[in-house]
């Protein structure tokens, strides 16, 4: 299936406030906790992230889901509040097969990230909680006046949305903590070191 991703993220300093205001303004509980651990292929060169889309290979509990993503043909400028990306993604029975394939294809396992996720929706949009080995997120997924709309309701200010993926947020955390991880999993950043 393909659909274009609207979507921010935004830190979670209280996570019992949010789900409780997640339950006031008519979100339901979708996915209880699950751990998700993130595959992203690329060339040797990182052809892709220098395109800015992605080949990944996802293990979600017992499903497995391979997508691309990309920008839309018109881009995404960094001024814009929300990201856009055109997302294709299919399940499939067995993700390291997949991972074989893509490394015999030429792409190589280029970074692995991994979070416990709780999703939630109303009849709308989505909002993920995302537990990560660099602390505690939440995105909200949906069209872009919804996103305004519930963000404003959560008490988010617009400086407290980000457009970055996890491995901006990754790389802008190493920098600033002088981590020498290659990866965001919870074997590579003890919780002691964030």
């Amino acid at each position: 299936m393909t659909a274009v991703e609207t979507e921010v993220k935004f830190r979670v300093h209280d996570l019992m406030r949010l789900e409780a205001l997640l339950a006031s303004n008519g979100f339901h509980q979708v996915t209880p906790r699950t751990f998700e651990h993130n595959t992203l292929f690329d060339t040797p060169d990182r052809a892709l992230r220098a395109r800015q889309s992605i080949l990944r290979v996802r293990r979600y509990g017992d499903r497995w889901v391979v997508t691309h993503k990309a920008l839309p043909p018109n881009g995404n400028s960094a001024s814009e509040r929300h990201k856009h990306r055109i997302e294709t993604e299919t399940e499939v029975e067995d993700g390291e097969a997949i991972a074989t394939i893509f490394t015999s294809l030429g792409y190589q396992p280029a970074f692995t990230y991994q979070k416990w996720r709780t999703e939630y929706a109303d009849a709308t949009g989505h909002c993920v909680i995302d537990e990560t080995p660099i602390g505690l997120f939440a995105e909200l997924e949906g069209p872009s006046e919804w996103i305004d709309r519930t963000a404003a309701t959560l008490g988010l200010n617009p400086s407290d949305l980000m457009t970055l993926s996890y491995g901006r947020l990754f790389d802008q955390w190493r920098a600033e903590s002088g981590s020498s991880a290659q990866n965001l999993t919870f074997e590579e950043i003890p919780s002691d070191k964030i």
